[in-house]
């Protein structure tokens, strides 16, 4: 009887040349990241549950699988995002009062796919700002963002750009007023991010703050759409208008280094629950779902101890690759022992100036179906030709 072994639904593994063409585009985004000042650090795939939910929602919650530690007999988590494990190395495995710049790459693990036919194990790489309050940090977090999409040759990308105190500002009133239900607020986030105005007024009871959360979903477009939200929102609380003008500040600062201009979300409720003030996104045509994002998030260490600002932006590897194909192996035949010294030299050689060459290992081995080359011998040296010339002559 013949077992068949599968992997558990939505997990996936890289083979040839993917695994490869990932592992080259890792060392390319970290290359970036340290360029810009930012150190290297490398979580476990595994904590103590508490930390890995740390001013997280119920997102998070449900994303992350769940163990018991048969040591100590508490609950483990598989880490579904970074973003809360440099916050614990920020407030304590790297203590400082300074800005501290921290990047990471590793794989993530979800409990259920995001969406359908999506890989439930991503490779995430991200960057984090501790210690930084200013609009600034978030312009370098950006940049840094589209350097990475750059870096990974993504063609003209689409950058959105929103804040969740626009939100929160308006959401902080409605429950105020009692225009909004506390036990309603999950579902008016989840309507918002369905851009669903139909649900939004269903849900909250009539007033000029339920007028104003239903226009945020039209609230969307180039940088000049901040004016039309200053018009529909011009009632709101303080603390929503002041998130617009801080959105207009990064909207500024961006614009004046990204040449494919910037569009704005004012609704764009991204992440899982844990951003506070402006939030940021990469979309492209060709993909169904952002390539990166990310966003400010102020305080969510003060459990830890340190409550310090922070922000910072992770992008899922995974989905950057497959745009170019990795050349392929060049192919060493099998030669006797007395022409092997001259060939081993030839290989090394090949090999020192960054080819890949794999040597046969027996008369019989034939060139893999993905080889480019072949050594072969002529005026008394060896040379690399064609793989389809060597096999025709």
């Amino acid at each position: 009887m013949r077992t068949h072994w599968r992997l558990p639904r939505g997990v996936d593994e890289l083979l040839p040349p993917a695994a490869w063409e990932l592992e080259l585009l890792r060392r390319k985004v970290l290359d970036v990241f340290v360029s810009w000042g930012f150190e290297y650090v490398e979580p476990p795939v595994i904590e103590y549950l508490e930390s890995l939910l740390v001013g997280s929602g119920e997102d998070l919650d449900l994303q992350t699988l769940k163990v018991v530690d048969q040591v100590s007999g508490k609950q483990l988590g598989v880490r579904a995002d970074m973003t809360s494990q440099a916050v614990r190395i920020d407030a304590h495995s790297l203590v400082t009062d300074d800005v501290q710049r921290l990047c990471y790459a590793g794989p993530v693990v979800f409990a259920n796919p995001q969406i359908a036919m999506t890989s439930r194990v991503p490779y995430k790489a991200g960057a984090e700002i501790f210690g930084a309050a200013s609009i600034d940090a978030d312009a370098e977090v950006v940049g840094l963002m589209l350097e990475t999409m750059a870096t990974a040759d993504i063609a003209e990308p689409v950058l959105l750009l929103g804040h969740m105190g626009i939100y929160h500002g308006l959401v902080d009133a409605l429950l105020e007023q009692g225009v909004l239900q506390p036990e309603d607020e999950r579902e008016l986030f989840l309507c918002v991010q369905r851009k669903s105005q139909s649900d939004i007024a269903a849900l909250l009871s009539p007033s000029v703050l339920t007028d104003m959360m239903v226009a945020l979903p039209n609230l969307m477009g180039d940088a000049n759409v901040l004016d039309a939200a200053r018009v529909k929102l011009g009632a709101a609380p303080a603390a929503v208008l002041a998130a617009i003008d801080q959105l207009q500040e990064l909207v500024s600062l961006v614009a004046q280094h990204n040449q494919g201009g910037v569009r704005v979300d004012v609704s764009e409720l991204s992440g899982y629950g844990y951003h506070n003030g402006p939030v940021y996104a990469v979309y492209h045509p060709q993909h169904g779902q952002a390539l990166a994002q990310g966003g400010r998030y102020d305080g969510v260490g003060e459990v830890f101890g340190r409550s310090r600002p922070a922000t910072g932006f992770d992008v899922n590897l995974k989905a950057l690759i497959g745009a170019h194909s990795e050349p392929g192996n060049i192919f060493a035949p099998y030669v006797d022992d007395a022409d092997r010294p001259g060939l081993a030299q030839a290989v090394a050689a090949l090999r020192a100036q960054g080819e890949r060459v794999c040597f046969a290992l027996s008369p019989d081995e034939q060139p893999a179906a993905t080889c480019r080359g072949m050594l072969r011998w002529a005026d008394g040296q060896w040379h690399v030709v064609d793989i389809n010339q060597a096999q025709t002559t």
